[in-house]
This record gives structure tokens, sequence and C-alpha cells, in this order.
């Protein structure tokens, strides 16, 4: 994919304007779950070269929805996600580097306390006057989060699509 780069510097993502979407398979991989959760802050930080650049961003286990009130309760419980205990999921890149055409960003995921390699794949970029808007995919496996219960009815995979837009930061005088 050609992309037109962002300007190097620092941008903050919007909360408002982004989002992380999810489709999992439940009860024996018979059905499909779907839902979203909110994302509480991060930001993105553009380099020259682009493999340099570094992500992080936060989200609230409390903001899972799934538009099934008893499923929502349980995925918030102490059975999968505590969030009164985990109220934040998080990612920090660790590389970005293109792999036949395509970016791909991988990092460290922290759900539930307990950190494992993730890896998403940039669908999209657009680039505007202070702003970028991107859109990622990737596979994550609850159960390396420790986050084992139900298994057959709730599936060990999530696969997350992650929109974001962030508005870069304007610098300062020195």
């Amino acid at each position: 994919m050609t992309i037109k780069p962002p300007s190097k510097g620092v941008y903050r993502i919007d909360t408002l304007d982004s989002r992380i979407t999810f489709r999992a398979k439940h009860q024996f991989g018979t059905g499909t779950v779907r839902g979203s959760f909110g994302l509480t802050g991060g930001e993105i930080a553009v380099t020259v070269p682009p493999e340099e650049s570094t992500v992080h961003a936060a989200a609230s286990t409390l903001s899972f929805a799934s538009g099934n009130t008893a499923r929502d309760r349980k995925v918030k419980s102490t059975t999968f996600l505590d969030a009164e205990a985990y109220p934040e999921i998080s990612f920090t890149s660790t590389s970005i580097e293109q792999v036949d055409g395509i970016w791909q960003l991988r990092g460290v995921l922290t759900a539930r306390g307990a950190a494992a390699p993730a890896e998403f794949s940039l669908e999209s970029l657009q680039v505007d006057a202070a702003d970028i808007r991107i859109a990622a995919t990737g596979k994550i496996d609850r159960y390396a989060h420790g986050i084992t219960a139900m298994k057959g009815m709730a599936g060990r995979y999530l696969w997350l699509t992650v929109t974001v837009r962030a508005t870069r930061q304007q610098v300062g005088p020195s």
C-alpha cells in the first residue's frame, strides 16, 4: 500500500472520534459477537524514518459494549476483564516495519495486568492539514492475558479494528 506519510511530530489521539471494534466467536464457533471499546487516550510520534515512530494507546475496560447487557456485565466481571481491578487496556509499540507492502505495527498489549505481544496491520492512513486518520486490524489471543474462562462458549481470539483520528500537537517556543 503506497501512502503519503504524515508530517513528523507528535499526534494526540482524539478519543471522541476514535474507537476499537471487535468480533469474536462464541458458542463453540457457531455465533459471532461484535462490540466496541472506547479509547481513553494515546499518542502517535511520527519520525523520519517512519520505522522509528511510536504508538501508545489506552482503552477503558468499563466501556466494553456488545449490545447485550448480561454479556457486557459478565465480560466486565472477574470472569473475564475484571474491569474494576484493571480499568485499562493499553498498547505500546515496539516496532513498525513494512512487510510485503503492508505496514505492520508490533508491540505489547496489556490486559488484566498481563502483557503479551500484539501485531496490527495498517489498513488505511489519511493525512490532512493537522490530522491523521488510521485504521489497523489485529488478532488478539485472550489466553495470552490469562483470560481463559468459558472455553468453547467464548472464543479464544478477538479480531480488533482500531480506527483513530489524531491531531498534531503544536510545538511551543523554545
